[in-house]
């Protein structure tokens, strides 16, 4: 097992690659699948938590079904890296903001946000994330259709690593 933290292990593992497919999933179905009791798995996940391995439990919504249906990606340029931090604390106010990377290569930070269509996009670009002191310039790119979505298969990864160095 390669994990960072040694207070991990493979049953850990286990837990974690069940509840990212589906976080409702009880602990006592989580343990008949492992062969360990519901305490068991009580108690490691808060072990999780207290290590920071999980942080936060998420919904995942179908933002489409809302009426929301555009995503983009925005390669943001700042006039400077130092302005970062504001301009990060700035972009987090932005409710169709939904994830923000600082990047190396051509931008600053790369971001992805909703909105409920083209108008809406535009308003955003230009009344929200465009009048931010330290933005420089954006480029926007549309996406038409998302195939992937899912959590890191980590666990799964794990076993086959395993397998091909032995």
């Amino acid at each position: 097992m390669s994990t960072k933290n040694s207070e991990i292990d493979n049953l850990d593992l286990q837990i974690l690659s069940i509840l990212v497919e589906d976080a409702r999933t009880p602990y006592t179905e989580i343990a008949k699948k492992l062969f360990v009791s519901g305490g068991t798995i009580h108690v490691r996940l808060r072990k999780l938590e207290k290590l920071g391995v999980i942080h936060r439990q998420q919904l995942m919504v179908n933002y489409n079904k809302l009426g929301y249906d555009v995503t983009a990606f925005l390669g943001i340029f700042l006039e400077k890296s130092s302005m970062y931090e504001s301009v990060c604390k700035q972009l987090e106010q932005i409710g169709e903001m939904v994830g923000l990377h600082y990047t190396t290569g051509n931008y600053s930070m790369f971001a992805k946000i909703v909105c409920k269509d083209t108008n809406h996009l535009r308003e955003v670009l230009t009344h929200k994330i465009q009048a931010i002191e330290g933005i420089q310039r954006t480029e926007t790119l549309i996406s038409l259709e998302e195939n992937i979505n899912r959590p890191l298969r980590f666990y799964d990864a794990e076993v086959e690593e395993t397998a091909y160095n032995n």
